[in-house]
């Protein structure tokens, strides 16, 4: 399965598309949904917001978990 997303993806696309991603994100202590509406930003941009260390691995990360659904 191609798996779509990157750090670029809006992340209320993300949210459309594979909403398995919701609760990937928050395991990893990033919340995507705020009263029960997904963020308007960027995956990249929320990552970087909430401090993740390495975007782009954890990017790697969620891609493989989403393939893996």
């Amino acid at each position: 399965m191609d798996i779509e997303v990157s750090l670029e993806t809006p992340v209320e696309d993300l949210v459309e598309k594979y909403p398995e991603a919701v609760g990937f994100l928050s395991r990893h202590g990033v919340r995507c949904i705020r009263c029960g509406e997904p963020l308007w930003c960027t995956l990249g941009e929320l990552l970087r917001e909430d401090d993740i260390e390495n975007p782009q691995r954890l990017l790697d990360e969620l891609i493989e978990y989403l393939r893996e659904k």
